[in-house]
Formats: C-alpha cells, sequence, structure tokens
C-alpha cells in the first residue's frame, strides 16, 4: 500500500489519500487537478501523493477555505468568466434598453413600410416618365406633320420604356422565397 523512497518520503495511491481525507477518490483527483495537491510520478508504479506534504496542503487548503482565502486558480478564473459575462449581458440589454426607446421615439422605420413607399413612388414615376413622349410632341406638334409627331412619340416612348427597364434590371436585388408573395398580400390588405 505505502512504500519508502530513499528521499525519506511516503508515496501511496490515491486511495489512501482519499481514505485519510474522508473523500471520494474522484474528489481527491479533482483536487488534483485544481492544484491543491501535487503527484509525483515514480518510475514503474505511475502517479503517486507524498503522504505528509499532501496532508499539509490539503489541511492549508481548507484552512484558506474556512477563512475564505487563498481560490483555487480555476475558481478565479471562472469568477471572472462570470463577470465578464455578466458585464457584457448589462451591456447588450442596455444597447437593447436603448434601441427600444429609439424605436417608440420614432427614430426607425418599419422595413415593410419603407419598401410599399418605394414601390408607390416608382409606380408615379414611371406613369410621370411615360407621359414625357407625348407631352414634348404636343409642344413641337406645330413644326411636324401629324404622322411624323406620332412617330416621333413612339420611338421617344420606346426609348424611355428601355431605359426604365435598363433602371429596373440594374436597381434588382433577389428576393428571398416567398417574400414577394407575402409582400403583395401586404399591398393588397
Amino acid at each position: 500500500m505505502a512504500e519508502e523512497k530513499s528521499s525519506g518520503g511516503q508515496f501511496v495511491k490515491v486511495e489512501v489519500i482519499a481514505q485519510i481525507f474522508g473523500v471520494t477518490v474522484r474528489r481527491v483527483q479533482q483536487l488534483t487537478q485544481e492544484g491543491v495537491v501535487k503527484t509525483t510520478e515514480i518510475p514503474g508504479e505511475g502517479r503517486r501523493y507524498e503522504l505528509v506534504p499532501t496532508i499539509k496542503t490539503y489541511i492549508q487548503y481548507l484552512s484558506d477555505k474556512a477563512y475564505g482565502k487563498g481560490k483555487s486558480e480555476k475558481e478565479t478564473e471562472l469568477r471572472q468568466q462570470k463577470l465578464e459575462a455578466e458585464i457584457a449581458l448589462k451591456e447588450s440589454q442596455g444597447e437593447m434598453h436603448r434601441m427600444r426607446a429609439e424605436i417608440a421615439a420614432g427614430k426607425y422605420v418599419d422595413v415593410e413600410e419603407v419598401a410599399l413607399d418605394y414601390q408607390k413612388f416608382f409606380v408615379t414615376f414611371k406613369r410621370f416618365a411615360l407621359s414625357i413622349p407625348s407631352r414634348l410632341v404636343s409642344m413641337i406638334s406645330d413644326s411636324l406633320e401629324p404622322l411624323e409627331a406620332r412617330r416621333v412619340e413612339k420611338e421617344m416612348n420606346a426609348e424611355v420604356k428601355r431605359m426604365l427597364r435598363a433602371f429596373v434590371v440594374s436597381g434588382c436585388v433577389p428576393e428571398e422565397p416567398g417574400e414577394k408573395k407575402a409582400r403583395k398580400n401586404r399591398a393588397e390588405a
């Protein structure tokens, strides 16, 4: 169970330490991972605990814990991470509150309203643009034959339509599937 080494210390297995401390083997392993107690590699036998220093270290750990001293590095790191997460949460809550206040104050406009306004604007613009050829022809109709005036109006109308198509194609942004149908339903409502 225990064996003497030439250095004078007694090295024991984890089960012995667990029995002395009155804890489970798993708890001793956790204390080792946390850096509270240390093991030593013994050739041919694996990792062992030096009995007297391990007991002294564990007693000091319990004493520090009882008086609120000496937190393990892992515990300190976890507390730091928790504080950082709480700070990030508070900041995001503050940002969300600010945005809600701005929305309530009317600083933001609903995307659907903007889309409908743009649609109305472009329908009106298209009507305006398509009326330009007939207005221009009526201004110069005194100096043209009626057939020639009608031909000029048709050519200008075709050119305006071509330019409007080019304008629409260059400004076209692909929509998400189902978005066009949803927008159409909202426009009809």
